[in-house]
């Protein structure tokens, strides 16, 4: 687990924030602490956290608004905490760009345990030289993408599933097969990995490149014929 980088715990009640602030730090992390939407964005901006860990339900706007404010300019792995079921189904079924999500009452270990899974795939680096297709390039040394030159901001996530998809062009894969993938140690429903492919498809149709990710109905997903 790599030490010293920063959390940003997004939590309003006190005592649950103060545990996971011991047990983070226990493990070497640093931290900063927001108990409100509006203060979680500007700390976000301004601490520029290596990752956050965001509660759902919080003051002034929730931690979905929280999560598209972050989306819209940074691709800081974000771990989703949430009580209720409806939170989680709004998760899964809405396209939020979480990388990973935990579920309250929860171990402080674990949720320890999830950000350095979530860290590791962060900073996981492939050698190899570039992947060229269809006007896509990705470095997988920059860990990063680009559509005719131009750079295309992605999670860590959606990163993994291109490269993977990029990699093993010409045949399926299942969401079983993306989600070990992209999210090899997370609790996350195969169903997740329709929600991360949905916004990579977005971002990929908004830089020109529609369709280039086909869905196989009852077998998985796959690259388009260049």
């Amino acid at each position: 687990m790599n030490r010293g980088q920063l959390v940003l715990i997004v939590e309003d009640e006190p005592d649950i924030a103060e545990v996971l602030e011991v047990y983070l730090r226990r493990e070497g992390f640093r931290t900063e602490r927001a108990s409100t939407g509006s203060a979680a964005v500007q700390l976000h901006r301004a601490a520029r956290p290596d990752l956050v860990l965001l509660d759902v339900n919080l003051p002034e706007f929730d931690g979905f608004e929280v999560l598209r404010r972050i989306r819209e300019t940074a691709g800081t792995p974000v771990i989703m905490v949430t009580a209720f079921a409806e939170d989680l189904d709004k998760l899964l079924g809405l396209k939020m760009g979480a990388d990973d999500y935990v579920v309250k009452p929860f171990s402080p270990l674990e949720v320890v345990a999830r950000v350095g899974a979530v860290l590791r795939r962060a900073g996981m680096q492939t050698e190899g030289q570039p992947l060229r297709f269809a006007g896509l390039e990705l470095d997988p040394l920059a860990v990063r993408v680009r559509v005719a030159g131009e750079r295309l901001d992605v999670t860590m996530t959606e990163y993994r599933l291109l490269e993977h998809l990029l990699r093993h062009r010409g045949r399926v894969c299942s969401r079983a097969e993306l989600l070990e993938v992209a999210l090899p140690e997370s609790e996350a429903l195969e169903r997740v990995i329709d929600t991360h492919l949905w916004n990579l498809r977005r971002k990929l149709e908004g830089a020109g490149q529609p369709g280039l990710i086909q869905t196989v109905r009852g077998a998985g997903f796959r690259l388009a014929d260049e």
